[in-house]
């Protein structure tokens, strides 16, 4: 049974506005796990049952788990103001386009591909986006490359959705593309207000 609880003491103002973006009844509600015998307060419960927790500080992998395992559709809310070393780059194609099914994009700040065929031989050509084979894909104004000097590697053990605030009006979900030569991390670039629309109106 859910209990809705109003008490913001000791928060940031991140934390809060956050909060306050959303009704009073969706607001710190807890829930009790009558099999461990814990308490599992989330930040926003929307009536959909998705979960929304607002991280603004490093969080160990132990609670990450414990949270993700507790809450079945949970959506990771992080302050990137506080990221050391993380910067939005470049306008990227589709990466579901088929026309670049064939390639991995570089694991690097320039943003280039390299064909699968060339990996698996053992012999990768890097190909920038001026290269004949690509130098034609359109970019999208909703995907980017990024970079992250120092990243808080607990959050690529997250199963769950990650949405990267860095103030402002738009908010970046981190996306990985799956690829053989290692999965590639991107962003997709929403409104911080159509987010919030989706589960109050």
């Amino acid at each position: 049974m859910a209990k809705i609880l109003r008490n913001y003491h000791g928060e940031t103002e991140w934390h809060r506005d956050w909060k306050l973006a959303f009704p009073l009844a969706f607001r710190e509600v807890s829930f009790s796990d009558q099999v461990l015998g814990e308490l599992h307060r989330a930040d926003v419960h929307t009536p959909c049952g998705t979960t929304l927790e607002f991280q603004n500080s490093p969080i160990c992998l132990k609670e990450l788990q414990s949270r993700e395992a507790f809450y079945p559709k949970l959506i990771w809310i992080l302050n990137g103001k506080k990221f050391k070393g993380f910067r939005v780059l470049k306008n990227l194609p589709d990466v579901d386009d088929p026309k670049i099914a064939a390639y991995d994009f570089c694991h690097t700040d320039h943003l280039s591909m390299i064909r699968k065929a060339d990996f698996l031989a053992g012999r990768p050509k890097v190909l920038n986006f001026y290269h004949q084979e690509l130098k034609k894909l359109p970019l999208t104004s909703y995907y980017y490359s990024f970079c992250w000097k120092h990243p808080h590697r607990v959050w690529y053990e997250a199963k769950n959705p990650i949405i990267v605030d860095l103030g402002g009006h738009f908010i970046y979900q981190l996306k990985l593309r799956k690829q053989l030569s290692g999965d590639y991390p991107y962003l997709h670039i929403m409104t911080r207000k159509s987010f919030i629309e989706q589960y109050v109106l």
